[in-house]
């Protein structure tokens, strides 16, 4: 299933760009091309600008807001329509039930004016534009901002996070493919050989010192020597595929690199100091520590100007922005004096906060500390386990070889020389696996470097 959804990934970037099929590309020209084309660094990329924009937008209340407002309204509400009319300045005794007004009337004060009660419907139109700044609100804004900018430093991190994996998945393939040569190399010469001894068994077969049993045993052999070569040749088909679909492109031809990847020099301390996953926990405790002053801002009181120009008018016709233009500016100020412990209760939730990331950090630094000490020891066990099984191949060829003579002088059987190749074969595929294993070990100790060799 894994290798269907390699091939289906491939046949997708085939879609995108391609490169010359002669060109052998290095592993450096592919990193350089993977950091410019790979669609989830891309991706990555995208996010943090995304996240840019939102410090912008936190940064930008610092600056206030200023609305242009168009009303255009139609009431028969006594309240409205005095108010249409006052605030276009178009306000009138009338209004007021004058009309209804006589010094005769002994019970005056109880008149109910006609003209105020009950008034005909009225047009308002208005245009305000209105500005408001907040001057002091407890130093939220700042906090909120530093916390923006805090959130754009984690993406940033993840970014770096994205491109060094990719980097690493990369350098792995590079370096697998390597492994790969090596390995198809050494068993195409045992290929070579144990063709050779079949010619050698057929003609001892005609020549009366050999049986049929020894020909096919021989023939047995081989073919599971080329089904392995088969199953490399395989696996070299979907790293090109992989490296296609990390590249973006068509991939056929690499240089490949020594199959013997060097360690990093780096000490435990610069590792951590270089660790994503640590740099992201303090970016944590940062904004933590920003929340706590957030959480002290509940104490103290906001102040916040407000300022207007508008102009109004009952009558399209009579809209003059200047006569019938009015202000009005002016400074408040709240506090809060009582809110039932809600904000002591929330200065203690973020102290709490605080404490559990700063835990969290110092358990990513321990934690991360045991994953390189775990590396490094693993990586020592392998370079032992290689430079073993390299002396050990080396001894079953020898006396892979010191069998075939003997069996051509009838000293050994067919099936000593057959167990003889096999321990050869195991110790070639053993070797492949030990290699694979540190060259693996060693990408993850540079990945915990957040890719940073020494």
């Amino acid at each position: 299933m894994k290798q269907l959804i390699l091939l289906l990934i491939f046949g997708l970037t085939l879609l995108g760009s391609t490169v010359d099929s002669d060109h052998a590309l290095t592993l450096d020209e592919a990193i350089e091309i993977l950091k410019q084309d790979n669609l989830e660094i891309k991706a990555a990329h995208y996010e943090l600008q995304s996240t840019q924009a939102k410090t912008d937008q936190a940064s930008a209340m610092n600056w206030g807001s200023l609305d242009l407002v168009l009303n255009a309204a139609n009431s028969d509400d006594a309240g409205n329509v005095f108010g249409f009319k006052l605030t276009s300045r178009k306000a009138s005794f009338g209004d007021l039930g004058f009309g209804d007004f006589s010094m005769t009337n002994p019970d005056i004060l109880n008149v109910q004016p006609e003209d105020l009660n009950n008034p005909e419907s009225t047009n308002f139109f208005q245009t305000k534009l209105e500005y408001t700044l907040p001057l002091y609100v407890g130093g939220k804004i700042s906090s909120y901002t530093n916390i923006s900018q805090d959130m754009e430093k984690l993406q940033r991190l993840e970014t770096d996070k994205t491109v060094n994996t990719k980097i690493y998945e990369t350098r792995k393939a590079f370096y697998d493919m390597a492994l790969l040569n090596e390995a198809i190399k050494n068993l195409s010469t045992i290929d070579e050989n144990i063709k050779t001894l079949e010619e050698t068994t057929d003609f001892m077969i005609q020549e009366g010192y050999a049986k049929r049993i020894d020909l096919l045993e021989v023939q047995a052999k081989r073919s599971n020597i080329e089904r392995k070569l088969n199953e490399m040749y395989a696996n070299q088909t979907l790293l090109y595929n992989y490296l296609s679909f990390l590249l973006n492109r068509a991939v056929t031809h690499i240089v490949t690199p020594d199959s013997a990847v060097q360690q990093t020099e780096m000490s435990t301390e610069e590792i951590l100091t270089n660790n994503v996953d640590i740099k992201k926990a303090k970016t944590g405790l940062q904004i933590r520590q920003e929340m706590v002053d957030i959480s002290h801002s509940g104490y103290l009181p906001t102040i916040g100007l407000k300022a207007n120009v508008q102009s109004s008018a009952t009558d399209l016709d009579e809209y003059k922005m200047i006569d019938n233009g009015s202000y009005t500016a002016g400074v408040q100020l709240k506090w809060n004096l009582f809110s039932g412990g809600s904000d002591m209760n929330k200065v203690e939730e973020a102290k709490v906060n605080q404490l559990k990331m700063q835990t969290q950090v110092e358990l990513a630094k321990k934690g991360i500390a045991l994953k390189v000490d775990k590396i490094r020891t693993q990586i020592e066990s392998l370079d032992y386990e290689i430079e073993s099984l390299s002396k050990e191949l080396e001894l079953s060829t020898e006396i892979y070889k010191n069998y075939e003579e003997r069996y051509k002088e009838q000293l050994a059987s067919m099936n000593d020389l057959i167990i003889k190749q096999s321990v050869q074969i195991e110790k070639v595929l053993a070797l492949l696996e030990a290699k694979n294993r540190r060259n693996e070990r060693v990408f993850a100790l540079e990945t915990l470097a957040n890719g940073a060799t020494k």
